[in-house]
């Protein structure tokens, strides 16, 4: 146990299945290395500890994608909630195949954060007419 504790990362972001995240993974092509973007759904999470993992699932250009990422792993740079989903099951499974609207899930609106539908709208302002009289 003392063994794994070193090789946890300190700051592990709270997201929930249901959540739409950003994963970037560094990927180390030569002697370059990048970020890389994975968006999805969180269909999954497993385990505990060091071992625990997580499921994204996306439907991208038609193309239905799983992906298993290690939580702790060294190679995810950072992990973003981009929305927060309101779901009622432990495994979403089911999304897979599913595309449009038959793979909506709803928002979850967090008391204190301001999401895309929630920010105040931005006042434009119209060149004001001058009338002289």
């Amino acid at each position: 146990m003392e063994l794994e504790s070193s090789y946890l990362k300190k700051e592990v972001p709270v997201f929930n299945i249901g959540d739409t995240v950003k994963v970037s993974t560094r990927i180390i092509e030569g002697e370059k290395e990048r970020l890389q973007a994975f968006t999805g759904t969180v269909v999954a999470k497993k385990g505990t500890g060091l071992s625990e993992t997580f499921t994204i699932y996306r439907n991208a250009y038609g193309s239905n994608m799983d992906r298993v990422f290690l939580l702790h792993s060294p190679r995810i740079a950072n992990i973003e909630v981009v929305r927060p989903g309101k779901v009622r099951r432990a495994k979403l499974y089911y999304l897979r195949g599913k595309s449009g609207k038959s793979a909506k899930i709803r928002e979850q609106y967090v008391a204190g954060q301001e999401t895309a539908k929630t920010a105040a709208p931005v006042a434009h302002s119209a060149p004001e007419s001058t009338s002289q009289a």
